[in-house]
């Protein structure tokens, strides 16, 4: 999920074990890799060689593993860690998250079940092969692709940020003054656990793990709104701390923050909310969840269930209202406020059980993440551009390997970089995501669009999203301090992605006019009025066998 960049230093001291949590935390770690590894066998098909198995497992999922494979997917270790984080630093703009969350599910209704009908009908394991496919044009789709690639990587990276806070405050995550291999030993061992899973059982092992994941998330929540503001005196008590704290002045001689928005942070807000829930479903893995699920009535019944992590996720927020109320040392690192109020409010088994649920909550996305991603680039960058007739024993060990390279390549960004670069990173990459959203979503309901202007549209998006982002400050940052800037000819402060998405679509509409005045040669569109609304049984569409095989075009 997209959060608010939280302009803190990431560095912090290392702390006394606390060997009950750790003993509790490392049961649970070892009960969901035994899962993992033995996900490999759970609904596997005789022919298992292939995306569809290893990347989608196996297009087979029903109502309630999707429902929890998607909240595994989308409500992550981060977001249990940053959203709490941003309200202990910031107050009410930390809230965001809620609104964008309930507005999201509406709006994924009217589309997710056309891309499910029109995916499963030609074999389309991405978003670009959709695209590809109905625009007929393998630079959108590569476009596409590495738009993905480029905004799942720092996601991943910032699930292994939220376990190494876990790490710090159960007090095995080393400190500035301990050796790197000592210190990053933990993140190291928790790495390779996951890469050896998932390599193994592809996306059934995040799937089962999940269950674990999204219970221990749910017991943690409902035990912590209830018993912690027993502990501080009440929720009067916790938002009469929340106002005076915030309203204590900072660096820039303001207040650092607000219990409830005011009227000059209302058009940021807003438009955070509006492009965040826009861009959501962009992300690759949501979508490599959504194709998983066997039916696409399993799709439209989650539409309407999901809605249930909106609550728990505002429930979590108040987390951070209560971490100020509770005077949680974070020191200097507000990443750590809610790992360390679990430790100093619960007792220690039970804040075992809190850490591994963080813990766990950052495994399952990033699995998917690296799926996802390693799906995006043996599709659309080694088979379509590499290696057109790759077989699909080739693919899938293509796949494989690129699952391991990206969480290499996430987890040297964390072990490299200050923290606050991932963070900045994976703002952006909301800023990018978004980018992607006329091409698919549009080509789901129309052929209207020229697949040029498409391109143009959402290089002009990128371009200036991007640039927006360079220039703002923060306190601490010169460059990419946060992702709201003024929006041009309105003169309100607003969601940058927000406005290139605008920008893109405006270029992408006149383009389209101006080229099919020009009667610029269009691409082939391979699919065809019937797909957008096939289900399982339809002609084609079977939940057993991947379309492929099952006498469906290829769709390459």
């Amino acid at each position: 999920m997209t959060t608010t960049p939280l302009t803190t230093t990431l560095a912090a001291a290392p702390q006394g074990v606390n060997g009950v949590a750790l003993a509790v935390f490392v049961f649970f770690f070892l009960a969901v890799t035994v899962m993992g590894f033995l996900a490999a066998r759970w609904r596997k098909a005789e022919q298992s060689a292939n995306l569809d198995e290893w990347g989608l497992g196996g297009r087979s999922f029903g109502t309630w593993v999707t429902w929890f494979l998607l909240g595994g997917d989308l409500y992550t270790a981060y977001t249990f860690v940053a959203v709490p984080a941003a309200i202990y630093t910031a107050g009410a703009a930390g809230f965001f998250a809620v609104p964008y969350t309930i507005l999201v599910y509406p709006l994924i209704f009217t589309f997710l079940p056309r891309l499910w009908s029109v995916s499963h009908r030609h074999g389309y394991v991405t978003t670009s092969d959709f695209v590809r496919g109905r625009f007929g044009s393998k630079g959108l789709s590569l476009a596409v692709a590495l738009t993905g690639l480029l905004a799942t990587m720092p996601y991943i990276a910032l699930q292994l940020v939220g376990i190494q806070a876990v790490l710090d405050v159960l007090g095995v995550g080393g400190g500035a003054d301990a050796n790197w291999f000592v210190k990053d030993l933990p993140l190291l061992i928790a790495f390779a656990v996951l890469a050896a899973y998932t390599y193994s059982s592809g996306l059934r092992a995040p799937a089962l793990i999940a269950f674990v994941k999204d219970g221990l998330i749910y017991l943690v929540i409902v035990v912590a709104i209830i018993y912690i503001p027993i502990k501080l005196g009440g929720f009067g008590e916790i938002f009469h701390a929340a106002k005076d704290s915030l309203a204590v002045h900072g660096p820039t001689g303001k207040p650092r923050g607000e219990l409830a928005s005011g009227p000059n942070a209302q058009w940021a807000y807003a438009t955070l909310a509006l492009g965040s829930a826009l861009a959501l479903f962009m992300y690759p893995h949501s979508i490599t969840a959504t194709l998983s699920s066997r039916s696409r009535n399993v799709i439209r019944r989650n539409t309407t269930i999901l809605p249930l992590y909106s609550l728990m996720l505002g429930l979590l927020a108040l987390l951070g209202f209560m971490a100020i109320k509770a005077g949680t040392d974070t020191r200097g690192n507000a990443q750590l406020a809610i790992p360390q109020l679990f430790e100093d409010m619960f007792p220690s088994w039970f804040a075992g059980v809190a850490f591994a649920a963080i813990g766990i909550g950052a495994l399952v996305p990033a699995a998917i993440m690296s799926i996802a991603a390693a799906n995006l680039f043996t599709r659309n960058v080694y088979k379509d551009f590499l290696k057109p007739d790759a077989t699909p024993e080739q693919e899938h060990k293509v796949a494989k390997l690129v699952s391991l390279l990206v969480k290499v390549g996430a987890l040297a960004f964390v072990l490299t970089m200050d923290k606050t670069v991932a963070i900045n990173f994976q703002l952006l990459g909301g800023i990018w995501i978004l980018q992607t959203m006329p091409a698919l979503v549009g080509g789901l309901f129309t052929r209207w669009f020229h697949r040029w202007a498409l391109l143009a549209g959402w290089a002009v998006g990128m371009v200036y999203g991007t640039l927006a982002a360079y220039g703002v400050a923060s306190p601490t940052q010169k460059h990419f301090g946060g992702s709201n800037a003024q929006i041009p000819g309105i003169g309100e402060i607003g969601y940058i992605g927000l406005t290139a998405f605008v920008l893109n679509v405006v270029v992408t509409v006149v383009l389209t006019f101006v080229l099919k005045a020009l009667k610029a040669p269009e691409g082939t569109d391979e699919t065809s009025p019937g797909d957008y609304t096939a289900d399982v049984g339809d002609a084609g569409v079977t939940a057993d066998l991947p379309p492929a095989t099952a006498g469906a075009p290829a769709g390459h």
